[in-house]
């Protein structure tokens, strides 16, 4: 049997702490520049999408114990998933109308929202794919990964981007709104996009996460035009 390929790159910058056991990899071109995070905690490590399976990346996860769990928040975000499935022996989770894409994984879905432990859920966020999902954790004041659901603009707020490739436009924006309507700002403090992290240029996470939500003027959004 042949050993798993692995990506060669001796200059591969490491994960960067985000916040307290929370660490984020580089923007990886396998996902068209998406940013993966990596949660350490004693109920089993998360891998949230997938980096480049890069044997630095791969040493430093088995450093801090392994992968568990490797979540998918949208199709877009699948990248070398079936590596890293085989190398680390970790359940894979994706929202149902996506596991399609995995067809050679025994994968776990779910539908509407799936519970990982008493700090960690994800939720069906449907828009920007079929089946574009957050993971909520709620250490820290409380952590949403956002995949692509919602993207830091260039004053580093929190917003969704309709492309030419978004899902269903209206349903992204009743997402957010669900969002609202679940979190409080004591519970949500903190956004990890799953993209364009660029523009928070070095701040590393969304803070004041609700607010910022919250000050989106959602009607005016329902109209803007494709990128």
């Amino acid at each position: 049997m042949c050993p798993l390929s692995q990506e060669s790159n001796h200059t591969a910058k490491p994960p960067q702490e985000v916040l307290d056991t929370i660490f984020a990899f580089p923007p990886n071109r396998d996902t068209l520049g998406g940013t993966a995070y990596f949660i350490v905690k004693n109920e089993g490590n998360i891998l949230i999408d997938c980096p480049a399976f890069d044997q630095t990346y791969q040493d430093f996860m088995r450093s801090h114990g392994g992968i568990s769990w490797l979540f998918l928040t949208h199709r877009g975000a699948i990248g070398k998933t079936v590596e890293y499935q085989q190398a680390f022996d970790c359940k894979v989770l994706i929202q149902e109308q996506e596991a399609y894409l995995l067809p050679e994984l025994t994968v776990t879905t779910f539908s509407q929202e799936f519970v990982l432990d008493s700090i960690t859920k994800v939720i069906w966020t449907c828009g920007h794919s079929p089946g574009s999902s957050c993971l909520y954790y709620s250490k820290s004041g409380g952590v949403l990964f956002s995949g692509r659901h919602l993207l830091p603009n260039q004053q580093g707020d929190p917003v969704p981007l309709r492309t030419a490739k978004t899902f269903h436009w209206h349903r992204q924006i009743k997402s957010i709104k669900m969002l609202l309507e679940r979190f409080t700002p004591e519970t949500l403090q903190y956004i990890c996009p799953g993209a364009n992290t660029g523009f928070l240029r070095g701040k590393r996470v969304i803070d004041n996460a609700y607010e910022r939500l919250g000050s989106l003027d959602l009607a005016l959004l329902q109209t803007q035009a494709i990128f």
